[in-house]
């Protein structure tokens, strides 16, 4: 098996380099650059994360081979520049892996999975360390979806004492906020209004956090849910021989509550 899978890598690696030769490969390949391809790394990881919730696990090798060959895209154009290449790639992550459980590669004491996540963050500390991030949030990307970002701010927060003891005092915070947005209302000021919602959303990340939920997922979830129902009202109309357009938002409110019953019921 780690053979076949060695023999499949050298190939796709060798597939990537024929695509991006300055004289017989592809122009569209050719063309990109990593800010270009940024991109559609990102969309490959949460088509990744969409198998998974579908359990669509037939889908799920091409999905995962997509996002593969992201990262030896941006390995074959590293090696261009002369910076890293594939190899490079590999020797770091299973070098990080490696240091960060000694207690599968080294001699410290066996640890439960509690312990180890926290020997985990300090070994991500000592490393954020050794390259000059310095502070408790020091090293959280960036480019992270919001929510998620958000959920790893107030999570790193938390590690040092700063952090509400309970879900029930997050849920007042949130009413506090939702009430600072709704006193902005009638002044109609957008720059106010962002700012006031973005504490909401914040604090409800922080919330999924004490809930041990995932806000992305959850996010993600909701809008299955949305698009599902509404689908189901479209069909409900177009049995009528009407559009959404053509129906009034109580028509369309009674066939939504219609769906919720009916899913209920078969629940």
């Amino acid at each position: 098996m780690q053979t076949e899978a060695a023999k499949e890598l050298t190939r796709l690696l060798e597939i990537m380099e024929a695509l991006r030769d300055k004289q017989s490969g592809c122009p569209w390949d050719i063309a990109q650059n990593f800010d270009s391809i940024a991109v559609y790394t990102i969309e490959e990881a949460y088509e990744v994360a969409d198998a998974i919730a579908a359990r669509d696990f037939s889908a799920l090798p091409d999905e995962l081979g997509d996002l593969l060959f992201q990262v030896v895209y941006h390995a074959q154009m590293a090696a261009e520049e002369g910076r890293f290449g594939f190899a490079e790639v590999a020797r770091a992550i299973s070098d990080k892996m490696i240091r960060r459980h000694p207690h599968v590669f080294g001699d410290a004491a066996a640890r439960d999975a509690g312990m180890q996540v926290v020997a985990w963050e300090e070994q991500k500390k000592a490393e954020r360390a050794s390259r000059a991030e310095t502070g408790t949030l020091a090293g959280i990307p960036v480019a992270l979806p919001a929510l998620t970002r958000a959920v790893k701010i107030t999570s790193r927060a938390g590690r040092v004492g700063f952090d509400w003891p309970d879900a029930e005092l997050v849920i007042e915070k949130l009413e506090e906020e939702i009430a600072e947005l709704r006193a902005e209302l009638p002044g109609g000021d957008r720059a106010r209004l962002a700012d006031e919602f973005g504490d909401i959303l914040f604090v409800a990340a922080n919330l999924a956090r004490k809930l041990d939920l995932d806000p992305e997922a959850c996010l993600r979830q909701a809008n299955a849910k949305f698009s599902r129902r509404f689908g189901a009202v479209e069909a409900l109309l177009a049995a009528e021989g009407r559009t959404p357009a053509e129906a009034s938002l109580d028509e369309m409110e009674a066939h939504w509550q219609a769906v919720k019953r009916a899913e209920r019921e078969g629940e």
